[in-house]
């Protein structure tokens, strides 16, 4: 007697490091490619977020000052980015292109800029739906608005360096944590600040272990970088370029980016869907990490 064994062919394959769907997400997400990644094991999870500890000179023989720990804690709250595409049979059958790869690519650069305007420009506090998380533009709006800037037209070389100095004067800067992080339209206004001596201060990407620079630090352009009430995949806000320590940049990882494709939705036509998502958490570590240089219109 022959025994069948039903074999799951409908799981849930998730993209391996290195893959070109996580290359493509990370080279277009920012927050990806520079965030601090905590991997999370439930859908909530609490991240310490520690102070400054006091450092004194103890005389020989003399006791150790006791300095109760400056510790709280942020907490990362999961949320699920996801999209399915409809596909002909057809297409599958006769291409000659791979096309379920061209959609997982065509996807992952979507989810990046989605995924960078939820945590880079979304304006209202986060409520895990509309809004994913509370952006780092809200964090500094309401917990240290000082560290914002505002500038109309062209930015210029002085908002630029006031933005680094709100960085630096905030008591979280560390030099090899420093990113900076702008939106696209702002290339054209970036590539004419130049210092005293006329060199430029922001240097293209070379390849692709030498990044983008600007001012030295490491610079990624993001399309989600721009300003929104809610999520957008294609925002259209006022620019944005953040300054900021990475660390404070933490991103929860609950699942990797994964596809599945089935041909059950389509049951009554010849067209397998193919589903692809992420489950991610964000949160902001200190506002006082960050600089951010807003462009407005007037």
């Amino acid at each position: 007697m022959i025994k069948i064994v039903a074999i799951n062919a409908n799981a849930w394959i998730p993209e391996e490091f290195g893959s070109e769907v996580i290359a493509a997400s990370e080279q277009n997400s920012a927050v990806e490619a520079y965030g601090r990644k905590v991997n999370m094991n439930t859908d909530t999870y609490k991240v310490p977020r520690i102070g400054e500890s006091a450092v004194s000179v103890i005389g020989k023989s003399q006791p150790y000052p006791e300095d109760p720990a400056n510790l709280d804690t942020v907490l990362l709250d999961t949320v699920k980015f996801g999209g399915q595409n409809v596909i002909a049979e057809e297409d599958l059958a006769d291409a000659n292109v791979d096309v379920i790869s061209a959609l997982q690519k065509s996807w992952a650069l979507s989810y990046a800029k989605t995924f960078d305007n939820a945590c880079l420009g979304t304006t209202a506090v986060g409520n895990g739906t509309t809004v994913p998380f509370t952006s780092v533009y809200k964090e500094v709006s309401a917990g240290a608005a000082a560290h914002k800037i505002a500038t109309a037209g062209a930015v210029t070389y002085d908002k630029v360096s006031q933005t680094f100095g709100k960085v630096e004067q905030g008591g979280y800067f560390s030099d090899s944590d420093m990113i900076v992080i702008a939106h696209t339209s702002m290339k054209e206004s970036l590539r004419g600040l130049v210092d005293v001596n006329g060199r430029p201060l922001f240097i293209e990407q070379v390849s692709a272990t030498q990044p983008a620079t600007l001012f030295g630090y490491a610079l990624q352009f993001s399309d989600g970088a721009k300003t929104s009430a809610t999520n957008q995949q294609n925002p259209n806000g006022n620019a944005l370029l953040i300054v900021g320590n990475r660390q404070h940049l933490i991103v929860g990882q609950r699942a990797p980016i994964e596809s599945k494709l089935s041909i059950e939705a389509g049951w009554s036509t010849d067209e397998p869907h193919l589903k692809m998502r992420a489950r991610r958490a964000f949160a902001v570590g200190r506002a006082k990490a960050f600089g951010i240089l807003e462009v407005t219109t007037s």
